[in-house]
């Protein structure tokens, strides 16, 4: 028996109003009026596919330190940050995974999310692996006035797949690979070509899905009336319900696709929606996922007896109450790079990353690993060879210690206008961690007036900068506002 003892899932706080896009471009393409509802999940300068993922992955890991369990690491984008470089790796390390695990970046179709969770049960159902993490992460870009830009949205879900299935048990996959090419983006090319509606629809999907799903039924041995959730992906109209009919499934299994409120997020969407169908799911459920690229992807699981206490502390519903209105385009537009902009002579530096030092400090910067003396028990950011111990300077006695997961608040901060930054005032400060540690950091996800000495905060896998001259983006660890702990905090103070 093989299956989903863990998942979380991420979606960015920005929330950019369909209505003020549409708005700004009704000049140029009237016709977007009919997708003015709604709004759509929008990253942060900051964010990119990898780092939803990692926040993902945190989510489904929880809190604890101790990640050795973990053996095995499946990356799923089409936007991953890096052709040529390892983006498994850069999670792993944000993880503080072990460096003995097995590790691939799976990529090259919308179902590619599906496609590494079906190899991570495979792996583990096979033996190849104990404790498996999946994590899938997409940020699309689209040309301005394109119907794609009101479509997307921006997440990423993540998944623990072990032998003993604490949520859901995994019943059956079915698959079909057909180079039908709806859309597609070249390896030169920053968007999406997209083909005709119709075309899509009834050659491809309504052609192509039903086989991967009714395979899928029958390695299960369930029929179609047995589906409780179905989760099927597509910015169509009605197109879950159209695919729910011709396989048999009943129409009140066809689950809400989010459309409204996080948009389609790719190869993270069909993972996105399963995430969301185990956080509501009742034991014994049965729930379909399927989804739509070259083919098609379908799996199928059974809710466990006690799917109820592993529901993760933020998860879908979290993401999605976690939310702040943005009705500027033109910041939309500026972060995604879409137009060209005067960032000023702060702004010209060179960007260039040294790799041996990135290598050498690895745990530090990029799993924000730092010290503890082993003698006086004093907790450091950086580590180094001579404890900051007072009056006890003693040499060699660090440990590592990780501070990505503890609880932490602001000490000071300042809100910088003059230096540059890509969502002005650059807010940074000095940042206290229960139990011991301080580091001085970027404090992102706020506005003006949102900061202020005391503010709990937890920490954030977030790009630091990018190196545009030779295409490099820098990753490292910013503080976001806990609004959670926050809430608690003001609570108690009234009482």
């Amino acid at each position: 028996m093989v299956g989903i003892a863990a998942w979380g899932a991420y979606a960015p706080r920005l929330r950019l109003s369909r209505e003020a896009v549409t708005q700004a471009n009704a000049w140029v393409a009237p016709n977007l009026r009919a997708k003015a509802k709604g709004e759509r999940a929008m990253a942060n300068w900051d964010e990119d596919a990898l780092t939803m993922a990692v926040e993902a992955a945190r989510d489904a890991l929880g809190s604890d330190d101790d990640r050795s369990d973990i053996d095995a690491l499946y990356f799923a984008s089409t936007t991953a940050p890096f052709s040529d470089r390892l983006n498994a790796g850069i999670v792993s390390a944000a993880l503080t995974l072990e460096k003995a695990i097995a590790s691939a970046d799976v990529t090259g179709s919308q179902r590619c999310g599906l496609g590494a969770l079906g190899q991570a049960l495979a792996a583990v159902k096979g033996g190849a692996a104990r404790r498996a993490l999946v994590a899938t992460g997409e940020h699309r870009r689209a040309r301005a006035a394109s119907p794609q830009e009101l479509d997307f949205g921006d997440g990423a879900a993540a998944f623990v797949v072990t032998a003993e299935p604490g949520a859901a048990e995994f019943l059956g996959r079915g698959g079909v690979t057909d180079d039908f090419v709806d859309h597609f983006r070249g390896a030169d090319s920053d968007f999406d070509y997209q083909w005709e509606e119709r075309w899509i629809r009834d050659e491809g999907i309504v052609k192509l899905v039903p086989p991967a799903i009714r395979q899928a039924l029958e390695v299960a041995g369930l029929s179609a009336g047995d589906i409780t959730h179905f989760c099927f992906p597509s910015t169509f109209a009605g197109m879950a319900a159209s695919l729910a009919k011709a396989v048999g499934i009943a129409p009140e299994a066809v689950r809400d696709n989010l459309g409204l409120t996080l948009g389609e997020a790719g190869c993270a969407h069909g993972p996105l929606m399963l995430a969301h169908a185990l956080e509501q799911a009742k034991a014994g459920e049965v729930i379909l996922v399927a989804q739509f690229g070259q083919g098609a992807e379908a799996l199928v699981f059974r809710a466990a007896d006690d799917i109820a206490s592993r529901r993760p502390a933020r998860g879908v519903t979290g993401a999605l109450a976690d939310r702040r209105a943005e009705d500027n385009y033109l910041k939309f537009l500026t972060f995604n790079g879409l137009i060209e902009w005067d960032k000023g002579m702060r702004a010209e530096k060179d960007n260039k990353t040294a790799l041996t030092t990135l290598y050498r400090n690895q745990d530090m910067i990029l799993g924000l690993v730092g010290g503890r003396c082993r003698e006086t028990g004093v907790v450091q950011f950086p580590r180094t060879r001579i404890s900051v111990a007072p009056n006890s300077p003693a040499v060699d006695t660090q440990e590592p210690y990780r501070f990505a997961e503890r609880r932490a608040s602001v000490l000071s901060y300042s809100a910088d206008y003059l230096t540059f930054s890509m969502s002005p005032p650059n807010h940074y400060g000095m940042i206290v961690f229960e139990g011991g540690g301080r580091i001085m950091m970027d404090i992102t996800d706020v506005e003006p007036g949102e900061v202020d000495s005391g503010l709990p905060v937890k920490m954030v896998f977030r790009i630091k900068d990018v190196d545009e001259k030779r295409g490099f983006t820098r990753y490292f660890w910013k503080a976001a506002p806990d609004r959670a702990a926050a809430a608690g905090k003001s609570a108690l103070a009234a009482e």
